[in-house]
């Protein structure tokens, strides 16, 4: 027998929806990065991006367990002495509630070459409204 091998012409690509509202953000990541990668697909092969386009509504309403509100902080350096800054979650949510999930997402992704093609198939929208309505009817809770 020869191992099946996918080609670019056998890529499809769907659109999933997925409504934040009152999902836990680690559990809603994984979903989110397994429809990315594409290892919800049986044709899965890690070296090729054969995921989906996913698009999450209402991320400003996405929930965290135990006191994670109030103690989680995101973390990064410039590289330059004195370039380390620290967020705390509650802002971060507040201000930009896009950005929590996308970088929650990008961190469960492995650090390889497919992860910036992974992440611009990813549209996160704090409110419920949208650009791509064209390709979905209305919101469907994705469980």
């Amino acid at each position: 027998m020869k191992t099946y091998q996918p080609k670019h012409k056998d890529i499809k690509r769907n659109w999933n929806m997925i409504d934040a509202d009152d999902e836990i953000l680690g559990r809603m990541s994984t979903k989110i990065t397994t429809l990315l990668m594409g290892k919800h697909k049986p044709t899965y092969s890690d070296h090729m991006d054969m995921g989906d386009y996913v698009v999450v509504v209402n991320a400003e309403k996405v929930k965290v367990t135990g006191k994670k509100r109030k103690q989680k902080v995101y973390q990064k350096h410039s590289g330059y002495p004195g370039g380390f800054k620290e967020v705390a979650f509650e802002k971060m949510i507040t201000e930009h509630p896009e950005r929590v999930i996308e970088l929650a997402v990008s961190r469960m992704l492995p650090n390889n070459r497919l992860r910036q093609k992974r992440m611009r198939r990813l549209k996160v929208f704090a409110g419920a409204d949208h650009s791509f309505k064209s390709k979905f009817g209305e919101i469907k809770k994705e469980k």
